[in-house]
């Protein structure tokens, strides 16, 4: 089992159907990734690993993220953070500016 698939997959709020398609897969594939110790192929775990900006070594858990720790951040948080790093210099900048702004009232 792909062990951080799924949390990777609703933090990053798509269906498996979408994830299967973006990589080439089934549905059924992804399913099987995320529920029942099906592993799959180096190659489809690096599409996954780059697909969401991450490590294959995190991808099957055997490395530490900030995702792991469920009690300190919400899906909600994961979700933003997620998003973050998907943005370009000028954008962070940007939500960096309004954060700093909102949190010095």
């Amino acid at each position: 089992m792909v062990k951080n698939l799924k949390l990777l997959r609703q933090a990053k709020g798509i269906s498996q159907q979408q994830l299967a398609h973006v990589l080439g897969l089934s549905q059924q594939s992804i399913n099987k990734y995320e529920n029942h110790n099906v592993e799959p192929d180096i190659a489809t775990l690096i599409k996954m690993a780059q697909f969401f900006e991450t490590s294959v070594d995190y991808l099957i858990g055997n490395s530490i993220d900030f995702t792991t720790q469920k009690q300190e951040y919400s899906f909600n948080e994961q979700k933003l953070i997620f998003a973050y790093r998907r943005l370009n210099d000028t954008e962070k900048t940007c939500v960096d500016t309004v954060i700093k702004t909102l949190t010095q009232r």
